[in-house]
């Protein structure tokens, strides 16, 4: 049984990972958060005690922390005696958190792929460039790492996990589908970190098809499709991290990801990057500073934990799968609608924010009873997806299946 938690980073998805540890801080132990801005933490903290999260009595203690210095994050785990670090920091600092975990012996778990700052899109599969080459050494170490533990990466991987163990003998094509259908009112915003958002769609995009990878640019490959709750809704081929690891793991010849957009995002997102104000690579002013172009831009945008108050509508997010059974086509569609004014009302976050935080909170308790210990590096689709599921309905996040006999939650 491993228990005491420590969460590293201070943005929304953190704010709903707190609150969702606290509920069930009788099983997880004690908590921790650290960022390099304590003040961040604190305000966290404070939410956690106003919403009364706290399912018993006890402290949250918030610290500053540089999580790229690793031998700071290894004291802080021995510290905290944290067993448990759940990374929801800037994709930049995985690789450091992560041998901070193996150092110390600590489960890790993370809802995003590593990124180095000066590169995009890197040449697939993208964990194969840096979370893969420690798989021997968690097997050594006996060191549990579960990577890509949020929605999508996470929950969409386990969707697929089990459309493969339960619904499915052969399947062809999974295309996995995000929606937000929400509105936060602002005139442009992105909903988690502008910076790791637009690093997504200014390179390849890289798709999984007829067992190759593929490339396309941006926008050019468009679907529309009629969901659950959400209606009818413009989606565009993105690259994205899950495909990366379902396309080593499940033997499927297409798997896919698709986002909605409106036209106004890809309006402003287009000017943008024309200008060159998405660019990742420092450029000198005319006064002789250097700046990195992206990061301008996303000092000027909105705080994504801003935008919480307000926020209405909803989202949909799941796995359409093709394929056969018992020698007869079928198709489903694997899926969660969330509510942005219900996850604001439960932990002062909105919905994007909420469908990330959940996941790995469920993953740590599955974890700290034993039953998702892995004592090796996986992704989630190689862990099994039902303990899983159960929880995410218990804890906010139900899932629901459609297909040829209706559309009902996933196990009836």
């Amino acid at each position: 049984m491993k228990k005491n938690v420590l969460i590293i980073g201070a943005g929304g998805v953190a704010k709903v990972v707190a609150h969702k540890c606290a509920q069930h801080n009788d099983e997880l132990g004690r908590i921790a958060i650290a960022s390099r801005n304590i003040s961040k933490c604190q305000a966290i903290i404070d939410s956690v005690q106003a919403r009364g999260s706290l399912k018993q009595p006890a402290e949250i203690r918030a610290y500053a922390l540089d999580a790229l210095d690793v031998e700071a994050t290894k004291a802080l785990i021995r510290e905290t005696e944290s067993q448990i670090v759940i990374n929801v920091g800037s994709a930049f600092l995985n690789m450091s958190v992560l041998r901070a975990c193996m150092d110390t012996g600590a489960a890790y778990l993370d809802t995003a792929i590593h990124e180095e700052p000066g590169k995009i899109c890197e040449t697939p599969p993208w964990y194969g460039n840096y979370e893969w080459r420690h798989l021997a050494e968690c097997e050594e170490k006996g060191v549990t790492a579960i990577l890509g533990v949020g929605f999508d990466p996470g929950v969409v991987n386990a969707y697929a996990a089990l459309a493969q163990q339960k619904y499915f003998d052969k399947i062809e094509s999974i295309d996995i589908l995000d929606v937000n259908a929400g509105s936060h009112g602002k005139y442009f915003a992105t909903n988690f970190d502008p910076e790791i958002n637009f690093r997504e769609f200014t390179g390849q995009v890289y798709s999984w098809q007829n067992s190759q990878w593929t490339t396309n640019r941006m926008f050019e490959v468009k679907r529309t499709d009629d969901l659950p709750v959400v209606g009818e809704q413009s989606l565009y081929l993105t690259g994205h991290d899950e495909v990366h690891s379902l396309s080593k793991h499940l033997d499927v010849p297409n798997i896919r990801f698709w986002m909605s957009f409106g036209e106004h995002y890809i309006n402003v997102f287009t000017v943008l990057n024309n200008l060159g104000l998405l660019s990742e690579q420092p450029v000198k002013t005319a006064e002789g500073l250097e700046v990195v172009p992206l990061k301008v831009v996303k000092a000027v945008l909105p705080d994504p934990a801003s935008l919480a108050p307000g926020y209405t509508g909803k989202t949909c997010i799941g796995d359409l799968v093709k394929g056969s059974k018992d020698g007869q086509p079928r198709e489903l569609f694997i899926y969660n609608v969330a509510d942005h004014e219900d996850a604001y009302a439960e932990t002062d976050s909105q919905g994007i924010s909420y469908t990330a935080g959940v996941p790995p909170v469920a993953a740590a308790l599955l974890v700290a009873r034993g039953e998702w210990d892995a004592k090796r590096m996986v992704n989630v689709e190689e862990l099994s997806p039902e303990p899983f599921l159960t929880l995410l309905d218990a804890m906010g996040l139900p899932t629901r299946i459609k297909d040829e006999h209706g559309d009902r939650p996933w196990n009836q």
